[in-house]
């Protein structure tokens, strides 16, 4: 890694900071709040090419890789705009079609998703968690079709995607009782595709559903990957949905520290800034080392992904940037509260609004819990605990 400034990352950070700043956080809150979508902030990306900036030149991308994708997500999260649909259609759909696509399956779906398409990821059960030998959700052929049958929960944009990425179980291990995945790229108007609206209390513009599948049948030239060879595919796709991830929180954690400052800076009492109070200034000095580290990360797991992604080191890396950048994200939102005092729960000043994100990005797209049992096993050598 290099640690100069790269022309070409400073300007991509400075563009895509420039077109989320146009919108701005309160455009961002008032679709989310009137339920509508971010879509002019999302098209005036994807007509810069930020959405593919990680995809191959011959379809539409830019030919770089996740660092440049962590970036555009970073820079629109720094600007209160944080996009979780890239995480999901660029980062993991996008992504892995790329990867393990055909040429004919890469035609018809990488330009679309570079100009703008929106293709959700269905994975999560409600009983299988974080366990993905546990999906249940079946995929029997028949012929030249599958018939797909099943429930997925915690699915984002599933409203604003023409198709969705769905994982599947084909067979299992009759020892093991594990299941052998399959992934299929499914139309979302799909007859016997129906989806329930979960409520969430969170500020954004992404709606989560629950799927259910009911005989949906699906060509069996829309499978990606071999046939029972979905977890490696799948296990592809975690990394970049980790580091993305990592750098949304980044940005959050950026926008909350950034409006921080500037509060503590200018308003005044008993005659003197508050940031010249170390009650105030440590707390927000505190967070930002954290960040800045979490980002550090970050761009360690990116690199890794791009140059050595079948490493071990890459998957480690990418887990440790998520679980500091969810840490850093929270305790940057809340010190940057704290210094408003009152200020930070009224929507005028656009903190805790933030909250519910920032939230669910200690949760998901796998738990703290889940990274600790990862880094204590792969990492210190330990007894899994699971």
């Amino acid at each position: 890694m290099d640690f100069m400034n790269n022309p070409e990352h400073e300007l991509l950070r400075s563009t895509a900071s420039e077109i989320a700043a146009r919108f701005g956080h309160d455009y961002f809150v008032e679709q989310a709040r009137s339920g509508g979508k971010t879509q002019e902030l999302w098209q005036a990306i994807a007509d810069q090419g930020f959405l593919a900036v990680h995809l191959p030149e011959e379809f539409g991308g830019g030919g770089a890789g996740i660092t440049e994708l962590a970036i555009v997500c970073e820079e629109t999260a720094a600007q209160g705009c944080p996009l979780l649909l890239i995480l999901v259609s660029a980062a993991i759909c996008a992504e892995l079609i790329g990867r393990f696509g055909t040429a004919e399956q890469k035609t018809a779906w990488l330009p679309g998703l570079s100009t703008g398409d929106k293709m959700a990821f269905a994975i999560t059960e409600p009983d299988a968690g974080s366990n993905s030998h546990r999906i249940s959700t079946t995929a029997r052929r028949d012929g030249d079709v599958y018939w797909l049958n099943g429930a997925k929960t915690f699915i984002s944009g599933v409203d604003e995607s023409d198709r969705v990425l769905v994982v599947t179980r084909t067979s299992h291990d009759e020892v093991t009782g594990r299941g052998a995945l399959s992934l299929f790229v499914v139309d979302s108007d799909s007859p016997g595709l129906i989806r329930h609206h979960i409520p969430v209390e969170m500020t954004i513009p992404e709606k989560q559903f629950t799927l259910f599948f009911d005989n949906v049948q699906v060509s069996a030239d829309r499978l990606l990957g071999e046939e029972n060879d979905g977890l490696r595919v799948v296990f592809h796709g975690l990394n970049p949905e980790r580091i993305t991830g990592a750098a949304i929180a980044n940005g959050i954690g950026r926008y909350a520290l950034s409006k921080a400052a500037e509060y503590a800076r200018e308003r005044s009492v008993w005659g003197v800034p508050i940031a010249t109070h170390q009650g105030i200034a440590h707390p927000l000095a505190a967070a930002k080392v954290e960040l800045e580290l979490a980002r550090l990360m970050t761009a360690k797991a990116a690199w890794l992904h791009d140059h050595q992604a079948s490493d071990p080191a890459a998957g480690e890396a990418a887990n440790m940037a998520k679980y500091a950048a969810a840490e850093a994200s929270l305790h940057s939102l809340d010190a940057a509260i704290q210094t408003h005092g009152g200020n930070g729960m009224t929507t005028e000043y656009g903190l805790a609004d933030m909250w519910g994100l920032a939230r669910l990005l200690r949760i998901a797209p796998v738990s703290r819990e889940m990274i600790l049992n990862f880094v204590g096993s792969h990492s210190l050598g330990l007894p899994k605990s699971y």
